[in-house]
C-alpha cells in the first residue's frame, strides 16, 4: 500500500505552497481567520483571481475539477499555513457539495457561481438552543402559505452569520411527523425582513458565532432544497461533508512545528516527559493526516464517507485540544499570556488556540455523537 503522493500531487502541493508564500506576504497569516475579516476578504479575492476557491468543483461553476485528494491538499496547505480562508470554508466545504447533490439546476445556477467568485458568504442555521447534539428535535417552524413558507424560530452558534448573505436552514414543516421525518431544508436569503443576527462572543473575546432570530420570514417555495419533509436526510449529507476536513490536523501540526522550532532556537530546557509528549503529538498528527486522506480517497472512489468522516472529525478535534493543552502547560505561565508585550509564548497563540478550540468537540456534532456513529454504522453495535 502506498501512503505517499503521486508525482502530480506532490507538484501541486509545492505549487500551492509557492503561491501562499506570495499571497500571505500581503494578507498575513491568521490562526483565527474567521474573526480576521479584512485579511479573509483579501485572501478570498486572491483565491478567486487564481480560480482556487473550489478546486474540486466542475469548471462550469468556477472550479478546476480537481480530485478529492487534490482538494484535500489545498485544504491541508491552507490550514498549515494559517491562510485566512474562513469566509469560504462553509460554502465550499459543504454548502456547495450539498447543492450539487440535491439542488435543482436553477438553484445550482443561482448559488454556485457566487461562491467561486468569492462574492457570497454562507452560514449554517442548524443548531438551536434546545437542539444541539439531538439536532432532529429542532423546533424552528416553516409553514406553507401558497407559493411561500413563513418561518419562525431561533438558531444558535451560527458561524459568520454577521458576514453572510445566505444561510442553509433546517426547519420543521410537519410537527405531527416523527422528528426525523418532518424537517425541510431551505436556502435562506439573510437580507429578508424578519431575519435578525446577534453576536455571541466566545471566551477568547472573538466574534465568530451568532444567534439567528427568524420572525415571520417569508421565503419562496423555490428556496427549499429537495423534497418537503426530507430535509433531515439532506442534512446528514451536509454533516458528512463538514466532518471530512483535513484542516484541523494540519493546524495542530503547524502549532507543534512552531513550538519545536522555538525550543531548538532558544535551546529551551524540556523534561523527558515534555519531549515524549511532543513526540507523541507529532505522531498523532501523522495518523490524523492519513485518516483524513483516507476519507478523500474514499470520495475519489465514488463513496460518501460516513463512519470514516466521523472518525476523522473525532480524532482531529480531540487531537487539537490535546495539542493546545500540552503547549500551554509546556510553556508554563508564559503559555497563558495573551498580551503582546514580549512575555507570551509563540505570540500568544497557545492560549488563544486553547480557548478557541474548546468548542470543536461540540461543533459539527459532539464527540459522543461521533462515537455513536462509529459504533452503530461502523462496528454494527446495537443502539441502546
Amino acid at each position: 500500500m502506498e501512503f505517499g503522493f503521486e508525482p502530480g500531487q506532490a507538484k501541486l502541493r509545492d505549487e500551492v505552497d509557492a503561491w501562499l508564500d506570495d499571497v500571505l506576504s500581503e494578507t498575513g497569516e491568521s490562526p483565527d481567520a474567521e474573526s480576521d475579516y479584512e485579511s479573509a476578504q483579501a485572501f478570498t479575492k486572491a483565491l478567486a483571481n487564481k480560480g482556487w476557491i473550489a478546486p474540486a468543483w466542475p469548471k462550469q461553476y468556477g472550479g478546476l475539477e480537481a480530485t478529492p485528494i487534490e482538494q484535500a491538499i489545498f485544504a491541508e496547505r491552507f490550514a498549515y499555513r494559517r491562510a485566512p480562508n474562513g469566509l469560504t470554508s462553509t460554502a465550499v466545504g459543504y454548502v456547495g457539495p450539498t447543492i450539487f447533490t440535491y439542488g435543482s439546476e436553477e438553484q445550482k445556477a443561482q448559488h454556485l457561481g457566487g461562491i467561486t467568485s468569492g462574492e457570497v458568504v454562507w452560514c449554517q442555521g442548524f443548531s438551536e438552543p434546545g437542539a444541539g447534539s439531538d439536532l432532529a428535535s429542532l423546533q424552528c417552524r416553516a409553514v406553507r402559505d401558497g407559493d411561500s413558507y413563513v418561518i419562525n424560530g431561533q438558531k444558535i452558534w451560527t458561524s459568520s452569520a454577521h458576514h453572510a448573505q445566505w444561510c442553509i436552514l433546517l426547519a420543521r414543516t410537519d410537527p405531527e411527523a416523527p422528528k426525523h421525518r418532518g424537517i425541510s431544508y431551505f436556502l435562506l436569503d439573510m437580507s429578508l425582513p424578519g431575519v435578525t443576527v446577534r453576536p455571541l462572543i466566545n471566551m477568547a473575546d472573538k466574534h465568530g458565532f451568532n444567534e439567528l432570530f427568524l420572525e415571520d420570514v417569508r421565503i419562496p417555495v423555490s428556496s427549499r432544497l429537495g423534497e418537503e419533509n426530507r430535509g433531515w436526510y439532506i442534512a446528514t449529507t451536509t454533516l458528512d461533508f463538514e466532518r471530512s476536513s483535513i484542516g484541523g490536523t494540519a493546524a495542530s501540526r503547524r502549532l507543534l512545528d512552531d513550538t519545536i522550532d522555538l525550543v531548538r532556537a532558544k535551546q529551551l530546557p524540556l523534561s523527558s516527559k515534555q519531549r515524549t509528549a511532543l513526540a507523541d503529538l507529532v505522531i498523532s498528527c501523522e495518523v490524523g493526516q492519513r485518516v483524513a486522506y483516507y476519507v478523500a480517497w474514499l470520495q475519489s472512489k465514488g463513496g460518501i464517507p460516513n463512519r470514516e468522516a466521523s472518525a476523522a472529525k473525532l480524532f482531529a478535534t480531540e487531537l487539537s485540544q490535546r495539542v493546545s493543552n500540552t503547549l500551554v502547560n509546556t510553556f508554563g505561565l508564559r503559555g497563558q499570556v495573551r498580551t503582546g508585550d514580549g512575555r507570551e509564548a509563540l505570540g500568544g497563540i497557545p492560549i488563544e488556540t486553547h480557548m478557541r478550540l474548546t468548542a470543536l468537540t461540540v461543533a459539527g456534532g459532539t464527540s459522543e455523537i461521533q462515537r455513536n456513529i462509529i459504533a452503530t454504522r461502523g462496528l454494527g453495535l446495537p443502539r441502546v
